[in-house]
């Protein structure tokens, strides 16, 4: 194996790179003889590679001083891996016949998987090739060891997303721009720009959108699956095209796994509702020159209501989480089929089903009046590609097939009699195919020279069905070719010796795309590294991202909407007043375009094994913004903000010509529609707005250290977030980030987790701060949320029979039971919190039983 990377990565055991020799290694399923006395963590690895003839790679900041505990009997080299590794919170990465061994989240994962031989990380197309854009890498141990049982979780969890988008707790008072809930899924929401502009991948591949709002269901993965989430937020259009804007989250299935493991969870509030059962397993089975798995993952949660929550029982019997149950299924498969071709497939099968009520009266009278939906929703996605080595070079076919389906029946029912329904569904399709290749071009004096160059096709296809004849059907499509190239040039290495120079590395890429629909689009990035010690490495990145509009803002209906006046805020208005309030789609829309540039700074200081801090900048410029300009509906009239949207006065001639010209017309008042009390024209149809800045400030730390026999990790991570908008020129600017129903500016969340053996234990708290309440002139303040978390496991090792490969588990979620704060509310099915910021679920106890066979 040829290796290329950083000297420091590979000096230690000095460096723990170690013995290539592959046609002589032993296979990765088969048993061997294993006598490794108990030691340093290094020279234990170091010998296991000389008895096994594998190449075993490893940072030696990764490893610091950790011991390794004895291991004698006969063992897979993988089986052997994991026993060496489980103290020391590391795992490792199969890679070309040989391990890379990581640390479970952090810097120093970042680093084992940029300069790996054979790792594409998430931000680059090129092996090997560090990323200038900062990555988050959590594994699927990170992600347990916090309490968190789903990637639903997980998203809602980061600090640098936003709960709004889609999400199953978004409640009815969002705006319809910021958020909301159908079909029951969940989407990452990176720096709050919507969860159509976070691109998330399965393996490094587009699954379906869900619903209508054009994002990903991330809950649709089982974790049991997962080896590890890798999280880019930085606009990424260069590499990946359309929707990363905000950034790349890259969901990667386990690539090996050799046994079953079967898990059963029980959890719920200890204040009532939400109770969750959830089971799962994983089979798998790693063979001579290949392996694959099956994961199966069952669960359910009972609604969660208003009146379980002191603070919320002011809107009665409104649920606030829906009931629901979802069965999911993943199989992954790879395979050698000679010394240079590998075929590799993968395939996910999700469907949830749910509902929730809500009252129709102020009572909160069920018997009275009450509007039960449901939803069933479904995704399929099936991936494969074969890659082909030719030398150095690397070639790659790969192709996606996607669909996801979500029905949806609202059945209201009057005095505890059906009174009327309605229904319908969303249908996502997708199909990719790309020719992909990468690998050396020439010798630089850091390196050799990369290029990775591809070409591809993407079709969309998109369905609303609300029912034979329906005025609201469509089956829009949309079709892309696209091409990349990405070039990577270390210019200078650390074995050159330079003063103030110790690493430099350029990058550049350049995406060109054609939609049949909207043109032509190119987006460039380029990067920057450049490392003037072994102690201090400087990040930068610049690059244009792109988002074509959603098949909803541009083909949803227009409707004309005749309100009394006041509704809208309108106030010293004669009696009867009314206002026309149009929404809608806007087939004229415009790519969205942006501008993103971040700057990192992290120190890693060699003399502190284990130790990283990390400050980056992040700054997006959009224009095109695609928005519904009046994100409050009820300021329409009052709020200065909205007055470009608003026509006062408005002649007999326009209200005809807008009447006329809608697809729909509803008269949402008490009498008959009356041109002459029309006292305003209100237009909230989706624009391209005149632009919307966003910038802010992460930082990460991360520590590791030995401590009572044992391994102590802490970290932590906080985001500092400032967005506004101006809808156009001469309108004022408007606060985004720190308002009600936007992301907060600060988040942020720390974990210290200590490992010994088969016990762990974790404690993490988590910050949402607070936001400003602007729906009145007289802004208030709601306050934020922090929470603790606890959690503790225990695996029993060795053979002890049954109950070997046995593991506990005991988690506490908001410990303190801290509740969100209270806002006002209009409506009776109104959620009176912020549900796009703040969890309503209070403490939350979970109980899990694991056993690997």
């Amino acid at each position: 194996m040829t290796i290329f990377g950083d000297r420091r990565f590979f000096s230690a055991i000095a460096t723990v790179a170690v013995m290539t020799g592959t046609a002589m290694a032993s296979a990765p399923a088969e048993q061997m003889a294993i006598d490794l006395p108990a030691q340093p963590l290094g020279s234990a690895l170091k010998a296991l590679a000389l008895q096994s003839r594998h190449t075993i790679l490893a940072d030696a900041d990764v490893i610091g001083d950790s011991p390794a505990p004895a291991v004698q009997g006969r063992f897979t080299v993988e089986d052997t891996l994991r026993r060496l590794l489980q103290g020391a919170g590391l795992t490792f990465d199969r890679v070309d016949g040989g391990y890379v061994v990581r640390a479970d989240g952090g810097r120093d994962d970042r680093r084992a998987a940029s300069d790996g031989p054979g790792i594409i990380v998430t931000g680059s197309r090129i092996r090997g090739a560090p990323g200038a854009s900062p990555v988050t890498i959590l594994s699927e141990k990170t992600i347990r060891d916090s309490g968190l049982a789903d990637l639903g979780e997980l998203a809602r969890s980061l600090p640098q997303s936003f709960g709004g988008g889609q999400n199953p707790g978004v409640g009815f008072n969002v705006p319809s721009s910021t958020g909301g809930n159908v079909g029951g899924g969940s989407t990452v929401n990176l720096r709050g720009l919507g969860s159509d502009a976070t691109l998330t991948i399965l393996n490094g591949r587009r699954v379906p959108y869900d619903s209508a709002r054009q994002g990903v269901d991330i809950s649709a993965i089982p974790l049991t699956a997962v080896d590890r989430i890798e999280i880019v937020a930085d606009g990424a259009s260069a590499i990946y095209g359309s929707d990363a804007v905000g950034g790349v989250v890259n969901v990667m299935l386990k690539r090996d796994y050799d046994g079953v493991e079967t898990r059963a969870r029980l959890a719920g509030a200890t204040d009532g509702g939400n109770v969750e059962q959830r089971y799962s397993i994983l089979a798998g089975r790693r063979w001579q020159g290949g392996g694959g798995f099956v994961a199966y993952e069952y669960n359910r949660n009972t609604a969660l209501l208003t009146n379980q929550r002191d603070y919320a029982r002011v809107r009665p019997n409104v649920t606030i989480l829906p009931a629901s149950q979802r069965h999911a299924i993943v199989a992954s498969v790879h395979q050698d089929i000679t010394d240079t071709l590998t075929i590799e497939a993968d395939a996910l099968y999700n469907d949830r089903e749910g509902a929730f009520t809500y009252p129709l009266n102020a009572a909160g009278d069920l018997a009275v009046s009450r509007t039960r939906q449901t939803f069933d929703s479904n995704m399929l996605a099936l991936a494969s590609a074969a890659r082909l080595a030719l030398g150095p070079w690397q070639l790659s076919l790969s192709g996606t097939f996607g669909k996801g389906r979500t029905y949806f029946q609202g059945d209201t029912f009057r005095n505890d009699q059906f009174a009327s329904t309605a229904s319908g569904r969303y249908n996502n399709q997708t199909v990719t195919g790309e020719v992909a290749a990468d690998g050396p071009l020439f010798a630089l004096p850091g390196g050799p020279a990369k290029l990775a160059v591809g070409a591809g096709i993407r079709a969309n296809d998109f369905e609303i069905f609300r029912g034979v004849g329906n005025i609201n059907n469509a089956r829009p499509s949309q079709d892309s070719r696209y091409a990349f190239g990405e070039l990577n040039l270390p210019l200078v290495g650390p074995d050159m010796g330079l003063p103030l120079v110790h690493r430099l590395n350029l990058s550049a890429a350049l995406r060109y795309e054609r939609y049949r629909q909207i043109g032509d689009i190119v987006t460039p990035k380029l990067g920057l590294i450049y490392a003037p010690n072994d102690v201090l490495d400087l990040k930068a990145s610049w690059g244009k991202s792109f988002r074509a509009p959603s098949f909803i803002q541009l083909y949803s209906i227009q409707q004309a909407l005749l309100y009394p006046v006041t509704t809208f805020g309108g106030t010293g208005y004669p009696a009867g007043s009314t206002a026309l309030y149009l929404t809608g789609g806007n087939s004229d829309l415009k790519p969205e375009r942006a501008r993103s540039w971040s700057g990192t700074l992290t120190l890693h200081p060699p003399a502190w094994r284990g130790a990283s801090l990390e400050v980056g900048y992040f700054s997006t410029r959009y224009v095109n913004r695609i928005v519904t300009p009046i994100p409050i509906a009820s300021q329409a009239l009052s709020n200065p903000a909205n007055s470009g949207q608003v026509t006062l006065s408005p002649t007999a001639a326009q209200l005809a010509a807008l009447v006329a010209g809608a697809d729909q017309f509803l008269n949402a008042t008490s009498s008959a529609y009356d041109p002459a009390k029309v006292v305003a024209i209100i237009d909230n149809s989706n624009v391209n707005a005149g632009r919307q800045s966003i910038s802010g400030i992460d930082v990460q730390a991360r520590y590791q250290t030995a401590l009572a026999d044992g391994r102590l990790n802490l970290s932590a991570s906080v985001t500092y977030l400032d967005s506004e908008q101006q809808i156009s020129a001469g309108q004022p600017v408007q606060q985004l980030a720190g308002t009600l129903f936007n992301p907060p500016h600060w988040r942020g969340r720390g974990t210290a987790r200590w490992d010994k053996g088969g016990l762990g234990l974790a404690v993490t708290l988590s910050h949402i701060g607070g936001v400003d309440d602007q729906r009145t002139a007289s802004a208030g303040r709601v306050r934020g949320m922090t929470i603790a978390d606890v959690s503790a496991r225990y695996r029993i090792e060795g053979d002890h029979g049954p109950l070997g490969g046995v593991e506990v588990g005991l988690s506490i979620q908001n410990l303190f039971n801290v509740a969100p704060a209270v806002i006002a509310t209009s409506l009776y099915y109104d959620t009176p919190y912020d549900s796009t910021n703040y969890s309503p679920v209070g403490r939350f106890v979970a109980f899990e039983l694991v056993k690997r066979w």
